[in-house]
């Protein structure tokens, strides 16, 4: 997600300091996406600097700058609701780089590789599933979009273990690699701590 769009989205709800800004932010993405309180300055600066927010006002008594939306950052904010997702432009995903160069690299064991991601993936997804029990049969506002990110999380495990198997067996076809037996849930390690905020940790 564009951190500059979601703080325009959040600023056009009402003006927000800097703190608030990135407080908003991991509560509503259920704290999946952390932020450096660096980087909303940072973002906030370039967006005033675009003509996109102004401050308004002076600093409170602690120092803190409120900032709003411009019309042009408005209308910005507008036009980012009704515009689609870009997906002309890969992003860089690193498990994709990885097993691209462990094939043409020499002496990489590519199926520990692919074994290796694919128990600590399905690791994940079993934290993903206990959380998603945890929810609340009914969710509302933070609640529900705590929900819809974990889905997410969910949906993209459960791709990237596809995409893994589809790995192993290309792979067996084309060079005779031997195929990893798949580890059965009990196989898994425990783990101490989820790998996604629960919404008690979130709203902290």
């Amino acid at each position: 997600m564009s951190v500059k769009q979601g703080l325009l989205a959040l600023l056009a709800e009402e003006p927000m300091y800097g703190a608030r800004l990135r407080s908003e932010f991991e509560a509503r993405t259920g704290g999946t996406w952390p932020l450096n309180i660096g980087q909303v300055y940072t973002t906030l600066a370039r967006l005033e600097r675009d003509g996109l927010v102004e401050p308004v006002g002076g600093p409170d008594v602690e120092g803190r700058i409120s900032y709003r939306l411009t019309e042009l950052g408005r209308t910005a904010a507008d036009a980012w609701w009704r515009t689609p997702v870009d997906r002309d432009s890969t992003p860089r995903d690193e498990l994709v780089i990885k097993l691209a160069l462990a094939v043409t690299s020499p002496g990489v064991d590519v199926a520990a590789v692919v074994q290796t991601q694919r128990t600590a993936t399905l690791t994940h997804l079993r934290d993903l599933t206990r959380l998603k029990a945890s929810a609340p049969d009914e969710p509302n506002g933070h609640d529900l979009a705590w929900q819809l990110v974990l889905e997410s999380l969910l949906f993209n495990g459960e791709a990237e273990v596809r995409w893994l198997d589809h790995v192993e067996s290309t792979l067996a076809r084309h060079v005779g690699m031997p195929l990893s037996p798949v580890p059965a849930p009990a196989d898994l390690p425990d783990v101490a701590q989820p790998r996604i905020s629960s919404r008690k940790g979130a709203r902290a």
